[in-house]
């Protein structure tokens, strides 16, 4: 609380860096899943730098589940259908306007007023301030981060063994002219097996996903700066 992104990435990044950097000498061939805000940021800088090290770009992901959560748990609550049966993939960032929940790709939010769709939207961008704010300034963002790190985890274990899992998460990407985007990936015997296409979507998500690109692009340039800046001992 009281920290802006721009701060975060100054302590957060030198705090990730130190675990990655570990992991790149004595464990190289872990998948690592980051969940150091600012992700949009630090992800890639970890990225470049195990880039730099001639190591694999498909071990380092950003874990975006906790948004998947929100978004399913928020179109249970407004639609009554089977939470088991809610899917909804969210593409883009971890932060902000950076996240995109296409509701429009699941059955039961395909069934939500369009009137509505907006506030649901803004509801999964804002709900770690919401969080933050129940909290009274007294801690961070953390409701139900072991319950999505632990799907998070259960999507690359699956992969490491043998079966392909697919998982939203924010990784080294093509699929749009950012190099770090969150969408479905498939997880492998080596990390990311696949980075999948954002798919179809209604009028409302493109005018959202060309909106948050510029955004997006400049929280990726600030790690690909600190990368550019820093590397692996």
């Amino acid at each position: 609380p009281g920290q802006d992104r721009k701060d975060l990435l100054g302590i957060n990044a030198g705090i990730a860096k130190n675990i990655v950097e570990a992991c790149a000498k004595f464990c190289p061939d872990a998948v690592i899943g980051l969940i150091v805000n600012p992700v949009n940021s630090v992800v890639p800088a970890m990225c470049e730098m195990w880039k730099k090290k001639g190591l694999n770009p498909a071990k380092i992901c950003g874990v975006t589940s906790l948004d998947i959560l929100r978004a399913n748990k928020f179109v249970y609550e407004l639609t009554g259908a089977p939470i088991g049966g809610i899917e909804i993939p969210v593409i883009g960032g971890h932060a902000g306007t950076t996240i995109l929940p296409l509701f429009s790709q699941d059955k039961a939010a395909a069934t939500i007023a369009a009137d509505k769709i907006p506030e649901l939207d803004k509801k999964v961008q804002d709900a770690g301030t919401v969080v933050v704010s129940a909290k009274g300034g007294k801690g961070s963002a953390t409701l139900s981060m072991a319950c999505a790190a632990s799907r998070f985890a259960k999507a690359v274990l699956a992969g490491l063994n043998g079966t392909d899992t697919v998982e939203c998460a924010y990784v080294m990407s093509s699929i749009t002219e950012l190099p770090y985007f969150a969408s479905k990936v498939t997880f492998g015997k080596e990390g990311v097996k696949e980075v999948h296409p954002i798919g179809e979507l209604s009028v409302y998500e493109k005018e959202r996903l060309a909106g948050l690109m510029a955004t997006l692009k400049e929280e990726i340039d600030a790690g690909l700066e600190y990368a550019a800046a820093n590397e692996f001992a």
